[in-house]
């Protein structure tokens, strides 16, 4: 039976709760942290990471796009951000191409497409599967696994309210 702490779903009503979920989830990563993003396109993958981005301090400058074609991009900040888009390779072209450096890296690698990681998923990661309810709103789940389970006790983000 899972452990109900390592478990949450949440509903992020409008743009300004995804943008305080993504924010407060840079806030809290640390080096070495990776959180996989799953979800249909265009449902905000990259938006969430944009939000992430802030809460890592990642300067305005360094505005963060969807790196589908590039399939990888890193951004300064508190600690790196290695924004992955994993859904044009197979595994063995993500080992390949060396992307389990950048898993395993000085930051937080943050993954789209994470089921094309197969068996070198990282067993230590905050998973997020994101879903759309309305043009405005998402249901998000969220699973902690391994060292990440620790971190499952700080959700939800205390309100700024």
């Amino acid at each position: 039976m899972p452990d109900p702490q390592s478990t949450q779903t949440i509903v992020l009503a409008n743009l300004e709760e995804t943008a305080r979920f993504g924010e407060w989830l840079g806030s809290i990563a640390v080096e070495g942290d990776i959180f996989t993003l799953a979800g249909e396109l265009g449902v905000g993958k990259t938006t969430l990471t944009q939000s992430i981005g802030l809460g890592l301090k990642v300067p305005a400058a360094c505005y963060i796009t969807s790196p589908t074609f590039s399939l990888l991009h890193e951004y300064p900040g508190r600690i790196p951000l290695y924004h992955m888009d994993l859904y044009r390779l197979s595994c063995d072209e993500i080992i390949e191409l060396g992307f389990e450096d950048y898993l395993y890296g000085e930051g937080l690698s943050v993954v789209e497409w994470p089921d094309r990681l197969e068996e070198i998923m990282p067993h230590d990661r905050l998973q997020i599967e994101i879903s759309m309810t309305s043009e405005t709103s998402r249901t998000a789940h969220l699973s902690w696994h391994g060292r990440m389970r620790t971190r499952s006790k700080d959700f939800p983000p205390k309100s700024s309210a």
